[in-house]
């Protein structure tokens, strides 16, 4: 990619993250950036973000429990 091209998608990339920030999307750069790259390869963004909102509102997994044979005694 030359420079300029460069530039040019960084700078995108700078003005959507702020707009994402300002809508409260709660997305970071790279996760922006990937979503943008999904959409420029041809994907709904309207099913994208309606998998982005799934996700969202999924409970975190919990942490593994531990088990009796890895406590050491």
């Amino acid at each position: 990619m030359d420079p300029e091209a460069a530039r040019t998608a960084r700078e995108s990339l700078d003005l959507a993250f702020h707009m994402s920030n300002i809508l409260d999307t709660g997305l970071d750069r790279h996760t922006l950036s990937v979503l943008i790259a999904l959409c420029d390869l041809g994907l709904n963004p309207e099913a994208l973000a309606a998998v982005v909102k799934e996700l969202q509102s999924e409970p975190p997994p919990s942490p593994p429990l531990p088990t009796s044979s890895s406590q050491i005694p």
